[in-house]
């Protein structure tokens, strides 16, 4: 990519998007494009083939996705499936079209079934049965990856995928009916924290491990990415760090400044007890995560205004 390439970041407002927009706009990217869903609804195909082909994008980052927690993910499983499913391949299919000399397909570590061995080699794509409240999400994003594949097998297109792992920063969803578990945890303590509450009660054990990275170590990753790899098969992007959720509340809660009590409620599920990506490949090409857990998280506090809390 040139300075003065025409750059498309699909889902420039939101989490992922945004840092893309901001790494690139850092590193002296001065054409970037982008649209909000009210100015373009990328579930529609005429409109997205229409702005593709009045904008014609040289470079495509594809970040929009229709994204959410366990219980966002289990409640609309059709609009989960649906609505993904139509937004990259909107995407996608108008970028050959149109001529798109490169396209990034951001996807979701949930691709992976859920007994996966530990940590998740690419490899382990389609070995087994998927976690079944997000099931319709992953199907949606493993569809991502094949027609990525399947253009460039037979049209030549350079499309290309990278699957990242659990993701927080900037522009996070802090809903608690609809966030991850760490937002979902800043959020707690910080409420706590707020009212003089004497408690904050977390789910299950607190055993499961779980590996967090800040979303500008992804945007740094994307852009490494679209400059330096060209190959069919899709790159995991994380940290290589893992921390259970009960360390994890801690943490936050030590960061916050929440003085008083922790309580594990045992009766609701813990999940998946490990969920780590084998980023070897990743490393290998040159990349590697720079944004500790503990920074990334004071970071992410210390920006935070209420009105994101709803």
């Amino acid at each position: 990519m040139k300075q003065r390439s025409k750059i498309y970041i699909a889902g420039h407002t939101g989490m992922v998007g945004s840092a893309i927009y901001r790494r690139l706009s850092k590193a002296g990217y001065n054409n970037l494009i982008g649209r909000t869903s009210a100015e373009l609804d990328l579930r529609f195909q005429e409109d997205v083939t229409s702005f593709f082909e009045q904008e014609r994008p040289e470079y495509v980052f594809l970040a929009a996705a229709k994204v959410g927690g366990i219980l966002a993910n289990n409640q609309y499983r059709a609009e989960f499936l649906y609505d993904n499913l139509m937004i990259e391949a909107n995407i996608i299919h108008a970028s050959f079209l149109t001529g798109v000399k490169k396209l990034l397909f951001l996807g979701s570590s949930c691709i992976y079934p859920k007994n996966a061995p530990q940590p998740m080699k690419e490899e382990y794509l389609l070995t087994g049965l998927l976690e079944p409240t997000n099931e319709p999400y992953a199907i949606a994003k493993i569809a991502g990856i094949k027609l990525c594949e399947n253009y460039r097998s037979q049209y030549g297109c350079n499309f290309i995928s990278a699957m990242p792992t659990n993701l927080y920063g900037p522009n996070d969803n802090y809903d608690l009916q609809g966030s991850h578990v760490l937002p979902a945890l800043i959020r707690k303590f910080h409420g706590a924290k707020k009212n003089n509450e004497k408690e904050v009660i977390i789910w299950g054990t607190g055993k499961p491990l779980r590996e967090f990275m800040h979303v500008d170590d992804l945007a740094d990753a994307s852009l490494f990415l679209m400059e330096n790899y060209n190959e069919s098969g899709f790159v995991n992007v994380g940290t290589g760090d893992e921390i259970s959720i009960l360390d994890l509340a801690v943490l936050v809660s030590s960061i916050v400044g929440f003085q008083g009590e922790l309580i594990q409620d045992t009766s609701k599920p813990d999940g998946t007890p490990r969920k780590l990506m084998d980023n070897s490949r990743l490393t290998h090409l040159g990349w590697k995560s720079t944004i500790t857990l503990e920074d990334g998280i004071r970071k992410v506090y210390a920006g935070l205004t209420e009105k994101e809390w709803y």
